[in-house]
C-alpha cells in the first residue's frame, strides 16, 4: 500500500494514506485484545476466529449489534474520544451476555467526515479497552470517510460482537418463577442512554455547551462532562462467573427504555417485576438530571439505567450467594427488588 495514493480523491474529501495511517496508530491496541481463537495472517478481506467448542454438546452462536448513540456529542464537544469505544462493545457484549453467551470476537465500524488518524486510533483504544474487559477480541472493522455526508469534526460508530453459548446454558427468562429474587448490578452512570434527554436538560446543543461540560459538579465532585462521558459499565466476566456459582434464570441489560422496557424481556407474560427504590443508592447524577430537568420519577425509571446497569434473575434462596459473587468479581450487587404476578411493572 506504500505507493496506493490518489490526489484526486484527496481533492474530494478522501485522504487514504490517512487511511493507512490509523490502521498502523490502532494496530497495537488490537493486538492486545487477542485471544487464543484469533487466526493471523490468513486473509487481509476478514477477520478468522477458531472457536473451541471443547465440553459443548450443542454450540450456538449468539451476536448482537448496536451504537453509541448521541453520547458521541459530548465526545466531541469536549474533544476526547478514547471513552466511546468502550461504551460501543459494552452496549453490544453486554446484551449477548444476557443469553449466557461468553463473547469471542468484536468488529466495529467507524464513519468520519474526515479522517484524522491520531483521533481514530484513540477511538480503537477505547474500542480495545473494552473488548479486554470483555474478554473477547478485536479481529476486523472498517474506518470510512464520508465527506458531504458526515460533518467534518464528527463521527459515528457501530459495533458488533459475536457469542458462544452451549444450547442447554441458554438464559431464555422461562425458569422464572413468582417470589424469585431481582439482583442489580451497579452502572457508572448513564451508560450510553437517554443522551438526547441529557442533552436537552443541560443545554448540550445551544452556545456555551463546552463551558456548561467543564463546570464541576458538586453533587458527583467531577466536570458534567466527565460525569456524563463515565463508560459504561461491561458487566460480562462477573456475570459468567455468576453463572458458573449460582443458577441465573434471567439477565436484562438496562439500557434505552430503562426498567419498563427491559425487564419484561426476561420475564413470562404472567410474571412481571417489582422495585423497591430504597434498596440501594441511586448515583447522583440521576437526581441531577431529574432536578435540573423538572422530569417525572417515573419518566427516568423508563429513560435511564437509575443505577442499575444489568438485573439478574435467581431463586430468593439464591441471592446473597448472587451478591457474594458478584462483589468477588468486582461489580457492586445488591437486591433491588423481586418477581411477583402481575402484568405491570411496579416501583415502589
Amino acid at each position: 500500500m506504500k505507493d496506493s495514493f490518489s490526489e484526486s480523491y484527496k481533492a474530494a474529501g478522501v485522504d487514504i494514506t490517512a487511511g493507512y495511517a490509523s490502521v498502523n496508530l490502532m494496530k497495537p491496541h488490537v493486538i492486545r485484545t487477542r485471544t487464543d481463537g484469533v487466526l493471523d495472517g490468513a486473509g487481509g478481506f476478514g477477520g478468522l476466529f477458531a472457536p473451541d467448542f471443547a465440553g459443548m454438546e450443542k454450540p450456538v452462536l449468539v451476536s448482537g449489534t448496536d451504537g453509541v448513540g448521541t453520547k458521541l456529542k459530548l465526545a466531541f464537544l469536549l474533544d476526547r474520544h478514547d471513552t466511546v469505544g468502550v461504551d460501543l462493545v459494552a452496549m453490544c457484549a453486554n446484551d449477548i451476555v444476557c443469553c449466557g453467551a461468553k463473547p469471542l470476537f468484536f468488529l466495529d465500524y467507524i464513519n468520519c467526515g474526515r479522517n484524522v488518524p491520531e483521533k481514530i486510533a484513540a477511538i480503537v483504544k477505547g474500542v480495545a479497552d473494552g473488548c479486554v474487559k470483555a474478554g473477547c477480541a478485536l479481529i476486523g472493522g472498517e474506518t470510512a470517510e464520508h465527506p458531504g455526508l458526515t460533518p467534518d469534526g464528527e463521527y459515528d460508530l457501530a459495533g458488533f460482537c459475536a457469542g458462544i453459548v452451549d444450547e442447554k446454558n441458554i438464559i431464555d427468562g422461562s425458569e422464572v418463577r413468582e417470589g424469585d429474587a431481582l439482583i442489580g448490578l451497579a452502572s457508572s452512570g448513564a451508560h450510553s442512554n437517554g443522551f438526547s434527554l441529557v442533552r436537552k436538560v443541560f443545554g448540550l446543543d445551544a452556545a456555551g455547551a463546552a463551558d456548561a461540560l467543564n463546570a464541576v459538579v458538586p453533587e458527583t465532585g467531577k466536570t458534567l462532562g466527565e460525569t456524563l462521558l463515565t463508560p459504561t459499565e461491561i458487566y460480562v466476566k462477573p456475570v459468567l462467573a455468576l453463572i458458573e456459582k449460582v443458577k441465573v434464570k434471567g439477565i436484562a441489560h438496562i439500557t434505552g427504555g430503562g426498567f419498563y422496557e427491559n425487564l419484561p424481556r426476561c420475564i413470562p407474560k404472567t410474571l412481571t417485576a417489582e422495585i423497591h427504590k430504597g434498596s440501594y443508592e441511586v448515583p447522583a447524577v440521576f437526581d441531577l438530571i431529574a432536578k435540573r430537568g423538572q422530569i417525572p420519577e417515573r419518566d427516568m425509571y423508563n429513560t435511564f439505567n437509575m443505577g442499575a446497569g444489568m438485573v439478574c434473575v435467581v431463586g430468593e434462596s439464591d441471592a446473597d450467594a448472587a451478591v457474594g459473587v458478584l462483589g468477588e468479581n468486582g461489580v457492586k450487587a445488591f437486591r433491588v427488588g423481586k418477581i411477583i404476578k402481575g402484568e405491570e411493572l411496579k416501583i415502589i
